[in-house]
């Protein structure tokens, strides 16, 4: 097969398991992701698939084009996909809504570990090489966290980062989970 024969065919994917998503119903928790321009390949299905897995009320996905379904193993129908144009524009949206914004960045201000996480948390996660596309200091109610590390390496893979930090949200609210 052909690369633009295999596009085509992911095109056919996306495009079919993004009208299923129009039935896809919030998880059993209130956080979301944000996902700001990330590359369009198998992160951001694996980013669904996990957050099925942690029960996410739905992902939010900022100026990110088509991406194969495929790595998500069915979890792109079953959690909220939210499409924006800009992250000011997600950024209204969930500030309306309540949501305190968290921006995971190997330069954060605050471990994850120690941040008491509220209810309605919107965890975003940036391009793995060039991070978020907005300026952080025109968000300064965002609080800046690190996921602790201590390798060598300057960061994790985005969808192994997005993981941790729904763990991290799901174990400080187990109180309230039914498990």
């Amino acid at each position: 097969m052909t690369r633009k024969e295999s596009y085509r065919q992911m095109l056919l994917r996306y495009n079919k398991e993004r009208q299923r998503n129009l039935l896809a119903r919030p998880g059993a928790h209130e956080f979301v992701l944000v996902l700001d321009q990330l590359k369009p390949g198998f992160n951001v299905g694996k980013i669904f698939r996990s957050a099925e897995a942690f029960g996410a009320g739905a992902v939010h996905l900022v100026n990110i084009g088509p991406f194969d379904p495929a790595p998500a193993k069915g979890s792109f129908r079953k959690v909220p996909a939210v499409f924006h144009e800009s992250f000011a524009d997600c950024h209204a949206a969930l500030t309306g809504q309540g949501y305190s914004f968290f921006l995971l960045d190997p330069e954060g201000d605050a471990s994850l570990c120690a941040t008491e996480l509220p209810t309605k948390s919107a965890f975003v996660l940036g391009h793995e090489e060039f991070g978020c596309r907005f300026e952080p200091q025109d968000y300064p109610e965002m609080q800046r966290l690190t996921i602790p590390q201590f390798g060598s390496v300057q960061s994790l893979n985005v969808s192994i980062a997005a993981s941790l930090v729904m763990y991290e949200y799901v174990r400080q609210q187990a109180v309230s989970c039914k498990l």
